[in-house]
């Protein structure tokens, strides 16, 4: 039993001075079957300990539906932690942040209409409070109190950059402790937020990428006793939708980072590995433009995104072994690829046509939200009788994120929360033509106040100024492709569609999907979802782990949210394209 203990002079181990020298590793991020691989890694680049947050979104995805199984089985990757002789640090939320799907905070909180989350509202510390009882159960006997690896525990997150109500805190704290959390708990916070967001009584800690003496020196002002730790050493960033792909210089990290540690201080990089925002998890930001994260959370960190050491693993190590132990050997090799080849999409079926095959309308006077319709991720299919023929004016109050709109099977056009588009002109060909809405949700806010993000159409819907009434609102959580009636396609389909080839694999190994010549949509292979595609970059590849294919024959299917590519064809390379950088 290891005890991380805080004194006046900073941290011990069993007695011992103890330095934290961490990196962030998200196991919901990191495929299953590679998580003790990126493990072995940490440790060979003379990690000590790993962080991770915990999404609750994904454990507790209805409030009557709890899982830690598969890619979510939390207690088998802080075991297998435990067997590559690292430490945790658990950073459990409520709210995580992360670029991830509001923030790790589930969509069914806002089916209330005016829940107030991150707050001493009563609706929302009753579910976190349940959410704490579900999830610490199993971790309990994995505290480093009992033997585990998991040395101290987050209260919260970054919350001094959203609110001040210490009362608030403190509850988080008190129930952690009311379930046998008895290791030290943290909170942190960029340094000018470090005091809205601290807890008397609470270590706090730091969150930055650079200028590491000037804002430990501010953090040892404001605590003049105790352990310097960062929480969050930034290293590497995200990339957005329409953005570059953000990469920072090894040498220049390395130097920030031997800074640091000359202080004494210990470190958590953010990220060690970043890995993949698969499926729909993605988040996004709006500080009044509302900009989506892509697919890949490569993050430039240490690890690559299929876990192959970047030039930061041996800069980084090479500055890590002046301070403490390194394991003795070459850095890791890079893991096999598979070998590249062009695959026909031969079979299509259409989105719209095959709808009721994908979700179950619900009959209403206006538009249903996704939350209304208890549903988290991907798309909501709207559709009403126009009354008029003729030329029409479309206006949404609010779109929620990316609308496609079409009339009577045929699109008219596309409205953005982005670009803040909300009208939409075209001609009815006939009174009760069909007006039908697909409305993709993007990626909820994940960090301010906006992550009371609601998703779908939202407020008023006219129509030449009057209000559109008798909607069908239909969920499509797309969960996988299996079920559609695919069939050879002759021509390129109108609209929506998924397309389907299959491939022949000897030995899997990871690869990466690209899709050249397609326009936006998701991918799928073997019904893993590997996550949205988008022309309009910077990331113009999928990553797909080894562990998704299988020996002899496998599927990839595209769903193209406009027009498919004119040869219907994907590719599989290997290595990422990540887009044209930017320091």
């Amino acid at each position: 039993m290891s005890l991380l203990q805080i004194d006046e002079a900073g941290f011990t181990l069993d007695g011992e001075p103890f330095r934290l020298l961490s990196g962030g590793l998200h196991y919901f991020r990191v495929h299953p079957d590679q998580w003790a691989d990126r493990l072995r890694k940490a440790r060979l680049m003379g990690l000590n300990t790993v962080e991770t947050y915990v999404p609750w979104n994904l454990h507790q995805p209805r409030p009557d539906r709890f899982t830690l199984d598969g890619g979510l089985d939390l207690p088998r990757f802080l075991d297998l932690a435990a067997a590559e002789g690292l430490y945790v640090l658990l950073r459990p939320g409520p709210y995580i942040c992360a670029e991830w799907e509001g923030g790790g905070i589930p969509s069914w909180l806002l089916a209330e209409p005016d829940v107030r989350l991150r707050s001493r509202d009563p609706r929302f510390l009753a579910a976190v409070d349940d959410y704490f009882d579900r999830l610490l159960a199993p971790v309990r006997p994995r505290l480093a109190s009992r033997g585990g690896p998991v040395l101290a525990v987050q209260v919260e997150n970054e919350y001094g950059a959203y609110g001040d109500d210490t009362a608030y805190l403190e509850h988080l704290a008190a129930t952690l402790r009311r379930r046998g959390v008895d290791v030290p708990l943290f909170t942190c916070d960029q340094p000018a937020d470090l005091e809205r967001g601290a807890l008397p009584g609470v270590l706090a800690t730091a969150n930055f990428g650079s200028r590491s003496a000037e804002h430990l020196a501010d953090l040892r002002a404001r605590r003049p006793e105790g352990p310097l730790m960062t929480t969050e050493f930034w290293i590497g960033w995200f990339d957005r939708w329409g953005g570059h792909h953000v990469v920072r210089d090894p040498d220049q990290a390395a130097r920030e980072l031997d800074g640091l540690l000359a202080t004494g201080a210990s470190v958590n990089f953010y990220m060690f590995h970043g890995g993949t925002n698969f499926g729909f998890t993605n988040g996004a930001n709006d500080k009044h433009t509302y900009r989506p994260t892509v697919t890949s959370y490569d993050y430039d960190a240490p690890l690559d995104e299929a876990g192959d050491p970047t030039p930061k693993y041996a800069a980084f190590r090479d500055v890590i072994a002046k301070y403490a132990p390194v394991p003795d050997g070459p850095v890791p090799a890079p893991g096999a690829k598979l070998a590249p080849r062009t695959v026909a999409l031969t079979e299509s079926a259409g989105l719209l046509a095959h709808a009721a095959a994908l979700g179950t309308a619900v009959e209403a006077h206006r538009p249903l939200t996704m939350e209304e319709l208890e549903q988290d991720f991907g798309f909501v299919l709207y559709e009403a009788a126009l009354p008029h023929e003729g030329p029409a004016l479309l206006e949404v109050e609010r779109v929620r994120d990316r609308a496609q709109v079409f009339v009577d099977g045929q699109p008219v056009g596309v409205l953005e929360r982005e670009g803040h588009e909300h009208a939409l002109a075209f001609t009815v060909p006939r009174a009760g033509s069909r007006l039908t809405v697909l409305v993709e949700n993007q990626g909820r806010v994940n960090y301010g106040q906006g992550i009371h993000d609601r998703k779908g159409l939202l407020g008023s819907v006219l129509v030449d100024g009057a209000e559109l009434a008798g909607w069908t609102s239909r969920p499509l959580p797309l969960t996988g492709p299996a079920g559609l009636p695919f069939a050879p396609a002759a021509a390129t389909p109108v609209g929506p569609a998924f397309h389907r080839g299959t491939f022949e694999v000897a030995d899997p190994a990871d690869a990466f999907l690209h899709l050249d010549g397609w326009t936006k949509g998701n991918a799928w292979v073997n019904g893993f979802a590997l996550g949205r595609y988008w022309s309009r970059g910077p990331q113009r590849s999928l990553y797909v782990p080894a562990p998704v294919l299988r020996s002899g024959t496998n599927e990839v299917v595209v769903l193209e949210l406009h027009a498919a590519h004119r040869a219907r064809t994907v590719h599989f390379r290997g290595a990422a394209d990540l887009g044209p950088t930017e320091e």
